[in-house]
């Protein structure tokens, strides 16, 4: 499975700035545990667009990004598309449903081409039943995604747009490991993502990145974002006083 980002995205924080409590960082798994997954997973290839699996589907396997992005989404019944986030290599996801034995309640897809590491109910129920840091491993992740929902609520409820926008690309810096041609961190997520996640307008996305190029925090390029100063980003996500 993929490294861990480089030292040089984790950049320290702004006094004043209130980034997201749960950095993607935080989200991967240790070593040690990924290899005991590893061990027992098969690799399945993903096409562009191709889908892993829909909501409503059964949980029979825990999935693990060896390469690629995966794009997690729901869709309201008018047909509007939510993305909840964009997965990329070094994360692992679907437990919640195995551990609940639930249907699974969202999308996904492959945002380019993907590869994945596959493991079967069984084999997961097996390492979590045997391996206390198995157990411990994904007990630790399942907090830190609700603790990672809830303040994505809390940023909804109560901060304005650019700081929520900072918040999400600062997220998305996390786990970035594509240098960008200006030199700056390539964040692979679109205006159109972007607006999704954020339950706003594209031309609101863009009129706010329009404004961060200018004071040269970042650089907008085709369905991606070049991130040129996490610190500026940082000061940004700081909540208005």
């Amino acid at each position: 499975m993929p490294r861990t980002p480089p030292s040089s995205n984790a950049t320290s924080a702004a006094p004043d700035a209130q980034p997201s409590p749960v950095h993607n960082s935080d989200m991967r798994l240790a070593g040690d545990v990924q290899q005991r997954l590893l061990a027992v997973a098969h690799r399945r290839m993903l096409a562009r667009g191709e889908s892993l699996f829909h909501k409503g589907s059964s949980p029979d396997a825990l999935f693990g990004v060896v390469s690629g992005s995966l794009r997690v989404s729901v869709v309201a019944p008018g047909g509007r598309e939510a993305v909840i986030a964009m997965l990329e290599p070094g994360h692992w996801f679907g437990e919640v449903s195995l551990l609940v034995g639930r249907e699974r309640v969202y999308d996904t897809c492959a945002a380019d081409t993907t590869e994945m590491a596959v493991v079967a109910a069984a084999d997961f129920h097996r390492l979590v039943a045997e391996h206390p840091d198995v157990h411990m491993a994904f007990t630790r992740l399942v907090c830190l995604r609700l603790r990672q929902a809830l303040a994505w609520i809390d940023d909804v409820i109560l901060m304005p747009l650019q700081v929520r926008l900072a918040h999400r690309l600062l997220t998305l810096d996390a786990r970035a490991q594509s240098p960008g041609e200006g030199g700056g961190t390539l964040l692979g997520v679109s205006q159109e993502d972007l607006s999704f996640m954020l339950g706003v307008s594209r031309q609101s996305v863009n009129r706010q990145l329009k404004l961060w190029e200018e004071d040269g925090t970042l650089r907008v390029r085709y369905r991606s974002i070049e991130l040129l100063d996490r610190g500026q980003l940082e000061r940004h996500a700081a909540t208005p006083r």
